[in-house]
């Protein structure tokens, strides 16, 4: 008994040296997956664009920062290119990881529009909308339905990847279990911790993308009919 007790103070205290780095998780994350949507977004578009350039610049993009690991970009942006114009540790793995997510989430974008029937494009011309304006008003409302499900799943993920900005020596979540654990020897009980954490986050976000997919659910996406 007193042995379980003994832990329980433990993971307590541990828990509440971590709890206080929670808030630059969360920052980081948030911050680099609205990064990752505005890059998406625009990147998305151009990789559907008929312009060639606008093409071939957003295939680079794409093809470039899914192909390089995360950890080297925030090595890149932090260690290389923060020296030369003066990044801080924060907003080195913002860009790192937000311009990383901005590739995946250019292909999710352009999947969803690519889902929407090309006859919608069409209505809109005929009621004489111009392209951007039949983009704006008819395509993008009904690709952002399609989009959501897989864009949240991004989020998470973006959440659990952050731990890696730790290198720059910003004190979030995993740099702060790094740090109780080198002080006080603790390792199993620490990392225990972390783990926990990350797991009781990335569990309610499942929860909340679950609730998303069920409201933006688009009729005939992703239902299958009942065999007769």
């Amino acid at each position: 008994m007193s042995w379980i007790i003994e832990q329980s103070t433990i993971l307590a205290n541990i828990f509440y040296y971590l709890i206080q780095a929670v808030h630059w998780t969360i920052l980081i994350s948030v911050c680099a997956y609205l990064l990752a949507a505005v890059l998406g977004l625009v990147f998305g578009l151009a990789r559907i664009s008929h312009n060639k350039f606008l093409r071939t610049i957003a295939g680079i993009y794409i093809n470039v920062f899914r192909g390089v690991p995360l950890l080297v970009l925030i090595f890149f942006f932090y260690f290389g290119l923060g020296k030369v114009v003066n990044l801080d540790r924060f907003t080195a793995g913002v860009i790192a990881v937000g311009t990383c997510y901005g590739a995946y989430m250019a292909e999710i974008f352009r999947s969803g529009i690519g889902a929407i029937n090309y006859g919608q494009h069409e209505a809109a011309y005929s009621l004489g909308m111009t392209k951007w304006q039949s983009m704006r008003y008819i395509i993008l409302p009904q690709s952002f339905r399609i989009v959501v499900p897989p864009a949240a799943n991004e989020f998470i993920a973006c959440l659990k990847d952050s731990s890696l900005v730790m290198i720059t020596g910003l004190g979030e979540l995993t740099r702060a279990g790094r740090e109780y654990a080198s002080q006080y020897f603790l390792d199993f009980q620490t990392w225990f911790m972390v783990g926990l954490i990350y797991l009781v986050m990335t569990l309610t976000l499942t929860k909340v993308v679950k609730i998303l997919e069920k409201k933006f659910q688009i009729h005939g996406f992703g239902v299958k009919k009942d065999a007769h």
